[in-house]
């Protein structure tokens, strides 16, 4: 027969054991992988990039990983998606979008960001800093990215991007860019743990009802990169777009309400 004193230390672990703490669930963590339309600062002086306004909308964690002047190429060859893939855990996820300096020609001079022209798995042979390379395709890259962090349990949000001010001509025009195209395909290839946001879209719209005087003081350097509260309603853009599509792998994360947002669901 057990002592008393056993049975007394047994019944002090076993009330030990039920007043401890379940351990925490870990939180999930937000990476962004873009431009310098989505970076701090990205545009020069009096710029700001759109994640950086991002996180006052989630209830998550956000570590902005977008670096100025990157292409989905650039940002593949210089091994930053490499380091988002060794971050990331279960249940993660990672926005990406790029696109602003994926254009452009391989020839005379390959710039280090041009990507192969194609939707799919097309190669080029291009010679950069002296030595040959084979460049894939816009879509390939983001595929390529998207595999590696969904293989680690992650989510993948492949972004269209932003629209260049599309009142600098004097009368709105925007049109989506084939990376819009090129994004949609690769969500589709990547699988159920990828989804599409169309935030060239909803950014244009927003900016269209705005009208060509605000939007065009949201551009204080060029075309591209925007003032602060440019860069806010930017990142509103892309939460109205999240919202109106039910919030998909942020769903129950965004602070605000879709009637909160400025804009219309499309």
């Amino acid at each position: 027969m057990p002592s008393i004193s056993s049975v007394l230390s047994l019944l002090g672990f076993a009330a030990l054991a039920l007043s401890s703490p379940a351990p925490n669930k870990r939180a999930v963590t937000v990476y962004l992988a873009g431009d310098s339309t989505m970076a701090k600062a990205g545009g020069g002086s009096g710029t700001d990039g759109w994640g950086n306004y991002f996180p006052y909308s989630l209830s998550l964690s956000v570590v902005n990983k977008a670096i100025g002047g990157r292409s989905a190429r650039s940002y593949t060859v210089e091994g930053r998606f490499d380091e988002i893939v060794k971050l990331v855990q279960a249940n993660d996820i990672v926005l990406i979008e790029f696109g602003h300096n994926d254009g452009g020609s391989l020839s005379p001079t390959d710039n280090g960001r041009t990507d192969c022209p194609g939707a799919g798995s097309e190669t080029c042979q291009s010679t950069y800093n002296g030595q040959t390379v084979t460049v894939l395709t816009y879509p390939a890259y983001l595929i390529n990215a998207g595999k590696a962090i969904t293989a680690k349990g992650a989510k993948v949000i492949i972004s269209s991007p932003t629209p260049n001010n599309p009142w600098e001509g004097g009368t709105f025009a925007y049109t989506p860019s084939r990376f819009t195209t090129y994004a949609k395909s690769a969500v589709a290839s990547i699988g159920s743990n990828a989804m599409f946001v169309d935030h060239g879209q909803y950014t244009a719209n927003i900016f269209q009802s705005l009208g060509k005087t605000k939007v065009d003081a949201f551009f204080p350097n060029d075309h591209t990169h925007t003032s602060p509260v440019g860069a806010n309603t930017v990142s509103k853009a892309f939460v109205k777009a999240l919202l109106c599509g039910g919030g998909g792998f942020l769903s129950g994360s965004v602070k605000n309400s879709t009637s909160s947002v400025e804009g219309a669901c499309i």
